[in-house]
């Protein structure tokens, strides 16, 4: 019981407010899972102990959760589900995967589909239409959104990544490397995309550096929205001589462009990307980038899911995981002179901070 309310049994959120940690925490906690700090354990346990927890135990469970995503052509949806399936294995939880499709009509009726199986809970990493999510609470099923496209309702549960602090990092990455002429190509218009924006213009702003919309191409996040968005910029008589990719698919098709037009990457140009996926390392030079931990997060969201699933409450609505600065071999400092067309460049800049290449180091972000 709380302390508050001797009547009320105590809910798994009461003990994550306070012991100051979040319910996927205390659920770790709560079913013997590593991954949770000694002292923090501790406190949590002792909490357990105080208000007497036990296990909640709601009637018509199917033990069956739901993952709704639009589709699955890239590595970032792998990187999702192998999240959601290590936290659903270790509850024993079975997992019923929904795909849109491309246009969103592949299946057309999911939501009666859904409805149907009656899951214990919902994470979509796709967007729901406010029918679709009045659906789910009419019928007690509880949702939690992955990396929201848009701004979700103070309502809704959503788990996302720290966007803005990764581009300004990005950024500052290639501010500190000496380069003054930084393109960016953004993404379509996803919260998480102007979030990047924005930390890119942020950066910028900070370092007394101009911002210039002819600077900021938007394409698709792939390889091929990357491609022709880099052509674009690379084509210019004056070109940038470092470009941050709204994610790695861009990244790796500014590469290519690079190439078709005899650059080489980072000697004459300096790219970044966001996302860290595992074609990062696979690529010629491997890829700086800022990491978004796509597997941690889909883990947070699940366990907050199964959570409500078990009719807790949520202590907080929105959580979300940090970003990561990883340098490896394709940024360097700038040459002189690379924005004019005709002739290669000479002497490379000194950059204005110290970055190692090629190693893999990283920085919070």
């Amino acid at each position: 019981m709380s302390a508050d309310d001797p009547v009320k049994p105590v809910t798994i959120s009461y003990i994550a407010e306070t012991a100051g940690v979040s319910v996927p925490t205390v659920s770790k906690v709560i079913n013997g899972r590593s991954g949770v700090a000694a002292d923090t354990r501790a406190r949590v346990e002792a909490l357990i102990t105080q208000y007497g927890y036990r296990k909640s135990s709601p009637v018509q469970r199917t033990n069956l959760m739901e993952l709704v995503v639009d589709e699955l052509e890239h590595m970032w949806g792998v990187e999702i589900i192998r999240g959601v399936q290590q936290v659903v294995r270790e509850h024993r939880v079975g997992l019923v995967l929904t795909e849109f499709g491309p246009d969103h009509n592949t299946i057309r009726y999911w939501i009666d589909d859904t409805i149907a199986r009656r899951p214990d809970c919902v994470v979509t990493v796709a967007q729901l239409s406010e029918a679709e999510q009045n659906q789910l609470r009419a019928r007690g099923i509880p949702f939690v959104v992955l990396d929201p496209s848009t701004e979700p309702p103070d309502d809704v549960p959503y788990v996302g990544a720290t966007n803005w602090n990764g581009g300004r990092s990005a950024t500052r990455h290639l501010i500190g490397l000496g380069h003054r002429d930084i393109a960016m190509i953004s993404g379509p218009g996803h919260l998480f995309c102007q979030a990047r924006l924005d930390g890119h213009r942020s950066a910028l702003q900070s370092a007394g550096l101009p911002v210039r919309d002819e600077d900021v191409v938007q394409a698709a996040l792939t390889h091929e929205g990357g491609y022709q968005a880099a052509l674009e910029l690379l084509r210019r008589p004056q070109r940038p001589t470092a470009v941050f990719a709204g994610n790695d698919l861009q990244a790796v098709g500014v590469y290519q462009a690079a190439r078709t037009l005899g650059l080489r990457v980072p000697d004459d140009l300096s790219v970044i990307g966001f996302d860290d996926l595992p074609i990062a390392v696979m690529v010629d030079p491997p890829l700086t980038t800022i990491r978004q931990p796509l597997t941690e997060m889909a883990m947070a969201a699940t366990e907050l899911a199964l959570a409500l699933g078990r009719g807790e409450t949520a202590s907080q609505t929105g959580i979300e995981l940090a970003t990561r600065l990883v340098v490896r071999a394709s940024t360097a400092p700038p040459v002189q002179g690379t924005r004019q067309s005709g002739g290669r460049p000479l002497e490379r800049q000194s950059p204005v901070t110290t970055s190692q290449r090629g190693g893999g180091s990283t920085e919070d972000c």
